[in-house]
């Protein structure tokens, strides 16, 4: 499977990065056009984390990620067959649909393959993962060089192959326990009990919404730093993708050693802090890059990039074990479904709490990080008033048990 991910993520990584230009400059769309067909894809892909995570709790992992991942190669070679707006606003969205159910039941199929050690071998999927993406952009930055209408659709052509690569490689995997299965053998639930629903977990839900926020260390840098910027005299415009390289660089040569700070339940939450306290001083040294010279602005911004990206890193690890440990085990993939909203959501919110932000200036960025952080506290406190109550998944003691 970190073949799998390594795969799919050049593929991801070929496309992501010039999507926007391809359908500008190849089939002709207008800014309004490009920004719509971005928003209702992304509206329409929320539905896939719950979707997808619904189904795999009752079928096999494998059965349901080879056809999401043919779906999503059909509807990139599908982007190549027309230039018309309203085909590929429909094509855009049935592809995010698959992106996102594809995501989540890839998570769950690391934390059913992997079992205790879960958060290292995420730490490893994410490695593979942040590898991939930067070989994919790599080569799409060489191929925009040239600038030509067959690069753009060379660049489509292998983001499809890499999903039918990606299917291929599936069917050489096993196929994990089901968690309603291992749950039923080790007789904390009977055989045709319903699952839980994520949907009726407050505690969950609101777990969720806190990881909305957490999660917008996202849009600081697809969006956030770049503008920031732009709009920051005397800072050379060349900084923000350099940023963007030292995030992706942090991320490879970072993860894999912290993890082993949250392998387990309580260690997770405990990172919580450090946490905290790197988005707020995140945000910090945002602020104070508007307060001096070009050179103090460069040190602070590389800094903020730095911050952010320990925070990016923490979070990936305390995430990663949370959202199973407050599941249980019969829904494991309802609830990590529901969990993948969080990361959609900040997708929709995050640019415009980001450019508030800009909007504000320095004040408006100090607020931003210290807001995480807070949030921080309130999860930690969140997940420690749920880990004290008896799992979902385990049937209340009566006296005839004793």
């Amino acid at each position: 499977m970190l073949l799998v991910t390594f795969i799919d993520r050049i593929g991801s990584g070929l496309w992501a990065s010039v999507s926007v230009l391809y359908f500008t400059y190849v089939s002709g769309l207008s800014l309004a056009q490009v920004g719509t067909l971005a928003a209702v894809s992304g509206a329409v892909g929320i539905a896939g984390a719950p979707l997808g995570g619904r189904i795999a709790d009752r079928f096999p992992l494998t059965r349901i990620l080879i056809p999401l991942q043919l779906l999503r190669a059909l509807a990139s070679f599908a982007l190549l067959t027309t230039d018309h707006y309203l085909p590929l606003l429909a094509i855009s969205a049935v592809g995010s649909l698959g992106d996102r159910a594809a995501s989540v039941l890839t998570k769950l199929y690391a934390a059913r393959i992997a079992g205790p050690d879960r958060v290292r071998y995420q730490a490893v999927n994410r490695t593979a993962s942040n590898a991939g993406w930067a070989l994919g952009g790599l080569a799409a930055a060489a191929a925009v060089t040239l600038g030509t209408t067959t690069a753009y659709r060379w660049l489509l052509t292998g983001d499809a192959l890499s999903f039918v690569a990606v299917a291929l490689l599936t069917l050489t995997c096993a196929e994990p326990p089901s968690g309603h299965r291992v749950a039923i053998d080790a007789g904390s639930t009977p055989p045709g009990t319903r699952p839980a629903t994520p949907w009726r977990d407050r505690t969950y839900l609101a777990y969720v919404a806190t990881e909305t926020v957490l999660f917008l260390d996202d849009t600081v840098f697809q969006v956030g730093l770049p503008l920031w910027i732009a709009h920051s005299e005397g800072v050379p415009h060349g900084l923000a993708p350099l940023l963007l390289v030292l995030n992706n660089v942090m991320v490879v040569a970072l993860q894999v050693p912290l993890a082993r700070h949250g392998t387990t339940t309580e260690a997770a939450r405990r990172l919580l802090g450090p946490l905290s306290a790197a988005f707020a001083a995140g945000g910090i040294t945002m602020a104070l890059s508007a307060t001096g010279g070009t050179l103090q602005a460069i040190c602070m911004l590389t800094a903020s990039a730095a911050l952010f990206t320990l925070a990016e890193i923490l979070h990936a690890v305390v995430s990663w074990e949370l959202s199973l440990a407050l599941a249980p085990d019969t829904a494991q993939g309802a609830y990590l479904g529901v969990h993948g909203l969080a990361q959609s959501g900040q997708r929709t919110i995050g640019p415009l709490v980001v450019t508030a932000a800009i909007a504000t200036g320095p004040l408006g960025w100090a607020a931003f990080g210290t807001t995480i952080a807070v949030t921080c506290a309130i999860q930690h406190r969140l997940v420690r008033d749920r880990l004290q109550r008896p799992p979902l998944s385990v049937p209340p003691v009566t006296v005839s048990e004793h």
